[in-house]
């Protein structure tokens, strides 16, 4: 399963959308990625992801927990973030992924503080997610309000 969706997000050629499952794994596997950016994947970021993923695809627990497990191995996979980034553009509209980009902040500052890693995983994601400079700071000063 994950040698077919890697090879999905590896190829060379442009790729098909994917079907919501596989979008579900880009997703994840994009929240992992900003996660380990700054090369400390600590437990808040594993319970965020776990959580966000919960809430937006009405997971139980487990359910996000194990979506987790294969994102980070697929994570770990994937060359490089163009690939999870174009799965996404090609599968979701642009409010969605206006919302991913608030689910990556999240994902970032909850470990409490801000990195520079992180921050560039983030702007080359919403680049490429084609969500604009001004709707990403939108994005995290939501989060940012939040965890106040």
């Amino acid at each position: 399963m994950f040698e077919n969706l890697l090879r999905k997000l590896t190829a060379s050629a442009e790729p098909e959308p994917l079907p919501n499952p596989d979008a579900r794994r880009a997703l994840a596997a994009l929240m992992v990625r900003v996660a380990r950016a700054d090369r400390h994947y600590h437990a808040p970021e594993a319970a965020e992801i776990d959580r966000l993923l919960a809430h937006h695809y009405e997971l139980s627990p487990e359910q996000a927990a194990e979506l987790r497990a294969e994102a980070e191995v697929l994570e770990s996979e994937a060359p490089d973030t163009v690939r999870f980034t174009r799965a996404l553009k090609d599968a979701v509209d642009y409010d969605e992924r206006a919302w991913v980009l608030e689910a990556l902040w999240s994902v970032a500052l909850s470990d409490g503080k801000r990195d520079h890693e992180e921050d560039a995983v983030l702007r080359l994601a919403a680049s490429l997610l084609g969500v604009t400079d001004q709707d990403s700071a939108r994005a995290r000063r939501r989060v940012q309000r939040r965890d106040d």
